[in-house]
């Protein structure tokens, strides 16, 4: 029992970082009513701004020094007085140029919005401090305290007691102050506050500054008790999610306890490795057990509460991205595989290789061109399912000997299950509330599933032999005359090129049939489609294992293009850039996501920036998030159906807060269902 209690006592500080971004989700939330995914990499900033000043004396750039210049180390207090001064303007910037655009905007537009922002935030830290973990510097003063039989940090004790001060604080501000109410009035009914006289626009930014001083805070003191990398921090985000969902994205009180009670529900699962019934991996303890506990309790709550998640009134039905029906296909089609053919077998090696990314990655864009662009199903598990899929192929064809195509019909048919489980919540829940589910089971796909030694692909990932038809190879490293025999292999281009052609045809059909007709008007309303006798529930399965489908098959591609499934390529953060870029090309298209392909990470224009310009990837990556931002603010639709550029009108009506409501919220313009145009 005493050991027990030591392991509760030392998952605190865990437990402190988890409810400081859960307490941030509660606010953003209230103030305007977006899920900020970014709110982990908020909390990443501040540690990191704190880290700067403490060990180089500088303020977010080596460029910028403060207290003398650089290497004068700041004090504790002015560093820490910097730091969330930083984290206040930082979300007063995140307000003006992000949330109070798109206020009326579809709960997509504010997610993908969001993950825009958290591309941004972790691309700086990744310019500024590197890839490699930090030794991040105390703030707090600690000294071991023995109890339990054991010895605990007195810092982590000190995190309990701020984290519970700061939660009584918030719900007794929200509960009792006029500021509180104010909000409150806001998040039940933004229409009839604003017609109360309620400045709807400063009551978000008040709420989203507050809520970037708690994570950017708090991230000031947690980080010494975690790693500081580019990702731990970002991605505690996750569990958080799952406490302000216990909380309803209203308490304060329960968002900080739960996110305490993760913190002790990790320490917990670290004291129960060292038992004999704990599962294990090659004699080693498995990975990922936490990661799956706080998935279930996300699955749980939102099976639980699904049909009482709260939402914010609003003055009309949001305008969702248009999705026309797709003309004149053969001709383009034709052209464009005709030039790509020649493409292949004309561009040098590593043009090549990236022309292959590209086509590869098209296809991944059309997996969620059927899922997000036509039905509003906001999934983040796309590349979870493709590494699914990679993985039963490579396990099957290097030990089994279950060779092509039967590996990869196996490995498409195993994605296609794992989708569909991943969409039964869908069945209940919708919109952002999925894209949380979905965001947990890529987590604890990644640390339970790829990183199991058992059944995984860690390390150097797991071996794909070529793939080879009638006894001819097919695969990335089949020979072809006359070329300058590097890999890739144009053949195995043209390949990945019939599979692009098959599924946009695919694609095509769906958007023109019946059906498609049906996706669009569950997306946009799920109540009005089952009064006209559509089946939102079966639409909805549809879609997810076509979605399944072809996202397995973009799996396929990449694993016989690198000849080994690396887990490292299916991960969150890839996902996460995966929605970015094929939201950026127009995500109800076809056309959008052959421009999504394009842009994708050592794609053809990626590799070309690099190439040409010497623009790092890093750096692609911060401009995409950008880029992502100004297209939910500017062009809902997307590049691929953007019309003559209206940048700089709209640009100023947004940032005063006129594109769509007034700056004090009391009027609004009409605005038009999305659809087919």
């Amino acid at each position: 029992m005493a050991q027990i209690m030591l392991f509760i006592v030392l998952g605190l500080g865990s437990g402190a970082l988890i409810a400081a971004i859960a307490l941030s989700l509660v606010l953003t939330y209230r103030g305007s009513g977006t899920i900020n995914i970014s709110a982990g990499a908020i909390a990443m900033l501040g540690a990191y701004v704190f880290y700067g000043l403490r060990t180089g004396g500088y303020l977010l750039f080596p460029a910028l020094p403060v207290a003398g210049g650089p290497g004068q180390v700041v004090p504790v207090a002015t560093a820490v007085l910097y730091t969330l001064v930083v984290c206040a303007l930082f979300g007063a910037l995140f307000h003006v140029c992000v949330l109070r655009p798109i206020r009326t905007q579809s709960a997509l537009a504010k997610l993908v919005a969001t993950v825009g922002v958290f591309l941004v935030v972790q691309a700086y830290v990744v310019l500024v401090f590197g890839t490699q973990g930090k030794a991040a510097p105390s703030a707090i003063p600690s000294v071991a305290i023995s109890m339990f039989g054991g010895v605990v940090p007195s810092n982590r004790l000190v995190l309990l007691g701020l984290v519970v001060l700061l939660t009584a604080g918030l719900a007794a501000l929200y509960r009792y102050s006029r500021f509180g109410l104010a909000t409150r009035a806001a998040q039940e009914n933004e229409a009839e506050a604003a017609l109360s006289g309620l400045a709807a626009n400063r009551i978000a930014l008040l709420n989203t500054v507050l809520a970037s001083v708690v994570a950017g805070g708090l991230g000031i003191f947690v980080a010494p008790l975690t790693q500081l990398d580019p990702s731990t921090i970002a991605m505690a985000v996750v569990p958080a999610l799952g406490a302000a969902l216990l909380a309803r994205f209203t308490s304060f009180i329960v968002a900080g306890a739960a996110g305490i009670g993760m913190g002790v529900i990790s320490s917990l699962v670290t004291a129960a490795q060292s038992q004999p019934w704990f599962p294990t991996a090659n004699g080693l303890p498995a990975p990922g057990i936490v990661e799956l506990i706080y998935f279930l309790v996300i699955a749980a709550a939102l099976l639980l509460r699904g049909q009482s998640l709260p939402d914010r009134g609003t003055f009309v039905e949001p305008r969702l991205p248009a999705a026309p029906a797709p003309k004149r296909v053969l001709r383009p089609a034709l052209l464009g595989s005709v030039i790509i053919t020649i493409a292949l077998f004309v561009l040098p090696y590593d043009f090549r290789q990236a022309l292959i990314l590209t086509l590869i990655g098209a296809v991944a864009c059309l997996s969620m061109v059927l899922l997000t662009g036509l039905v509003g199903q906001a999934s983040l598990f796309q590349y979870g399912l493709a590494g699914v899929c990679g993985l039963v192929l490579s396990k099957l064809a290097s030990q089994a000997g279950i060779g092509w195509p039967w590996s990869p019909l196996v490995g498409i048919a195993c994605a296609t299950v794992v989708g569909l489980v991943v969409a039964l919540p869908a069945l209940r829940v919708r919109g952002v509330q999925l894209a949380i589910l979905t965001l947990a089971a890529a987590n604890a796909l990644i640390t339970f599933g790829f990183q199991n030694p058992v059944w995984g692909a860690p390390g150097s990932g797991s071996p794909v032999p070529e793939p080879t038809l009638f006894g001819f190879d097919i695969g990335a490293r089949s020979p072809v005359a006359g070329i300058d025999g590097a890999l890739p292999s144009p053949l195995f281009g043209v390949c990945c090129l019939l599979v692009l052609v098959a599924v946009a045809v695919l694609v095509a059909a769906v958007r023109r049939t019946s059906l498609g007709k049906q996706m669009l008007a569950v997306r946009s309303n799920e109540r009005a489609a089952a009064a006209a006798g559509i089946s939102p529930r079966r639409t909805k399965l549809i879609a997810f294992a076509l979605s399944s489908v072809v996202i397995a098959l973009a799996g396929v591609l990449y694993s016989y293009n690198f000849n080994a499934v690396d887990s490292t390529r299916f991960s969150v953060a890839n996902t996460l850039t995966l929605v970015a870029f094929a939201y950026l090309g127009g995500i109800t298209t076809i056309r959008g996501a052959l421009i999504g392909g394009m842009l994708i990470t050592q794609g053809l224009a990626s590799y070309s920036l690099n190439h040409f310009l010497g623009i790092s990837t890093t750096v692609q990556t911060a401009i995409a998030g950008l880029m992502l931002v100004l297209t939910v603010v500017m062009n809902p639709d997307g590049i691929a159906l953007a019309g003559k550029p209206k940048w700089p009108g709209k640009l100023r009506r947004a940032l005063r807060g006129s594109s769509d409501v007034s700056a004090d919220g009391l009027t609004e313009r009409p605005m038009v269902q999305g659809g087919a145009r």
